[in-house]
């Protein structure tokens, strides 16, 4: 089969060559020593990326393409010049079990399957997953339906869950559940004190490290700071 070309004749292989060595080349030694504290293999500042992926515009195939190369950088770039709707619901499972650093997962779910027409059955499928970095996947898009579409949702059940398993669950998949359990509390003030009380029982998250103005992940400061903002605005 012929090589893929581009409209100016190029090859699809020849256009990928010249963005990895473009991705080589802006490798910093201090970006990666950064990242790399946090998980993330890559030493390219994410500011340059999205300069590189507006110039490529959207390239589904040669996005394909950087995927395929196992590279971190290169799989970031993918997702800001890919079609999200034209992955199939098989590509995009395989895609996220091959996604093991934090950055690309959250790229992905958050800029490629929260687009997809697949969205809610990889949702129900990710969220009963035995893989807890797999099922971390499902409670943020699942945490994205509380925000956004809640009809059809069992709240009280999802509270149930998080109430049984977020405070033994592996840090990935706690840190999706504890999100999906304060936006249940911010969003629907039906269900707030009771999310407010699984928070104070649970302490999940309680003493983590918080920046001056941020605010912190504890779901019962979460959740009085974002219901206090609203009521402020």
């Amino acid at each position: 089969m012929a090589e893929t070309t581009t409209s100016d004749g190029t090859t699809l292989a020849g256009v990928l060559a010249e963005v990895m060595d473009e991705l080589a080349g802006l490798e910093d030694p201090k970006v990666r020593e950064v990242n790399e504290k946090h998980g993330d293999d890559h030493g390219v500042n994410l500011g340059r990326l999205r300069a590189v992926a507006k110039r490529l515009k959207t390239q589904h195939e040669l996005a394909r393409r950087l995927w395929e190369t196992d590279d971190t950088a290169a799989r970031l770039l993918a997702m800001l010049i890919c079609r999200p709707k034209a992955f199939e619901r098989d590509e995009l499972d395989a895609m996220l079990r091959e996604a093991r650093t934090p950055k690309v997962h959250d790229w992905l779910v958050n800029y490629v399957v929260k687009k997809s027409p697949h969205a809610e059955e990889l949702r129900l499928a990710w969220q009963a997953d035995p893989d807890p970095v797999v099922a971390s996947a499902g409670w943020a898009l699942t945490t994205e339906r509380v925000a956004r579409k809640p009809e059809g949702l069992d709240l009280a059940g999802l509270l149930d869950v998080v109430e049984a398993e977020m405070k033994d669950a592996p840090d990935r998949l706690q840190w999706a559940m504890n999100h999906c359990l304060a936006q249940i509390g911010i969003e629907h003030e039906q269900h707030r004190a009771r999310a407010l009380d699984i928070g104070e029982r649970l302490e999940v998250l309680k003493d983590y490290p918080t920046s001056p103005g941020c605010t912190s992940p504890y779901a019962p400061v979460w959740i009085g700071e974002m219901v206090r903002r609203r009521n402020d605005g």
